[in-house]
């Protein structure tokens, strides 16, 4: 059943309304240019495919962190959080690693 058999109704905010080909993903296209501006300034063309999901994720890491107010205290939050958890044997480790 599709949501708008269920009374729902699809609003697009007029930021984001279609008007031409050039507007489908704004933002995905501005991403998509900051990312490849990213990896040519950082790793300076010496980008490897087999690397290209830990490329991507440092890249999303510093995105989503680039207003950040408070970048400071993130490490100790991850330090503190990792205070509460029980230590992970190199066995048990292995065992998960898939």
């Amino acid at each position: 059943m599709s949501i708008s058999e269920n009374g729902y109704k699809h609003v697009v905010p007029k930021k984001f309304e279609v008007v031409d080909e050039k507007n489908l993903l704004p933002h995905i296209h501005m991403i998509v240019s900051l990312l490849k501006r990213w990896l040519l300034g950082t790793h300076q063309g010496a980008v490897q495919e087999m690397h290209l999901q830990a490329y991507l994720d440092e890249y999303v890491f510093r995105f989503n962190r680039r207003k950040s107010a408070n970048r400071g205290p993130l490490f100790y939050r991850l330090l503190e959080s990792a205070m509460h958890v029980p230590p992970t044997t190199q066995d048990e480790f292995l065992r998960h690693k898939g």
